[in-house]
């Protein structure tokens, strides 16, 4: 009998853009396409994690409009950032309370970036509630966390979209980018300049690696989303499922994947 391949997912990071992950997820399920093993920075940590800790994309959805993350950040008295993780520990316990990669349902690589080595850092065996603090830990805005005497921040500030762990050990590799820049012909104040230049470099360091990938899905128009715009969670979930939709319809031969049952829990 000829043996399954496995299938890689690899999720970017972008604040709460990173919900259309999710909505991909859904679509990519409801065409019975499953991962074997999936990777993530930031936002696509998180989203990675607790599905694959078992909540279905719909549900994590619900979870995240019910507890709204941010409203657990606290004030740092830092001048390495101005609001502190740690509180959010619990937040994390209450929906992964093994709190280990070992106990997730589907194998999970998580970047993050070591801010005194400058390099990047895949977190994929024991506790990893810490790992997941450090890949979604926006320099500036958060105080790095501490990991075995190391201090990591975001994993998007390197990586973007993780796929070098799924390099070599998944036979398809499908990329998810959540910041889709539409053309913008007015930048009439420095909140915009600077979001979209941060969302500019974020994007080459996601296209830099979109050849690594056999499928690359990309929800349009995400950009126009603020990093906390949590009120517009059920529009990002949307346009993340509707696109990968469209994707499949105009390139059918990913169905292919759909006949190799690779749903993890079956293994």
């Amino acid at each position: 009998m000829k043996s399954e391949k496995k299938i890689g997912i690899a999720l970017s990071g972008g604040g709460v853009r990173g919900i259309a992950h999710l909505g991909v997820l859904k679509a990519l399920n409801d065409q019975q396409i499953f991962p074997n093993r999936l990777s993530g920075s930031s936002a696509g940590a998180i989203a990675g994690a607790l599905y694959c800790s078992g909540h279905d994309p719909s549900d994590i959805l619900e979870i995240i409009i019910q507890t709204n993350y941010f409203k657990f950040l606290r004030p740092a008295i830092s001048w390495t950032g101005i609001l502190k993780m740690d509180v959010v520990e619990e937040l994390f316990l209450k929906y992964i309370p093994d709190n280990s990669f070992e106990s997730l349902q589907i194998p999970l690589t998580v970047a993050a970036t070591d801010i005194k080595r400058g390099r990047v850092v895949y977190f994929s065996e024991g506790a990893l509630i810490r790992p997941l603090m450090a890949s979604s830990c926006i320099p500036g805005m958060f105080d790095p966390i501490e990991i075995n005497n190391k201090f990591y921040v975001d994993g998007g500030v390197l990586n973007n979209l993780p796929v070098e762990p799924l390099d070599g050990t998944c036979d398809y590799i499908i990329g998810v980018n959540c910041n889709h820049l539409p053309v913008e012909h007015t930048i009439n104040n420095i909140k915009k300049l600077i979001e979209r230049t941060v969302i500019m470099s974020m994007n080459y360091n996601v296209y830099s690696r979109k050849d690594k990938c056999d499928y690359f899905i990309e929800p349009k128009g995400l950009a126009r989303y603020g990093v906390f715009d949590i009120k517009k969670s059920k529009q990002i979930f949307q346009a993340g499922y509707e696109s990968a939709l469209i994707f499949i319809e105009e390139n059918p031969n990913i169905m292919e994947l759909a006949s190799l049952k690779s749903k993890a829990k079956s293994q």
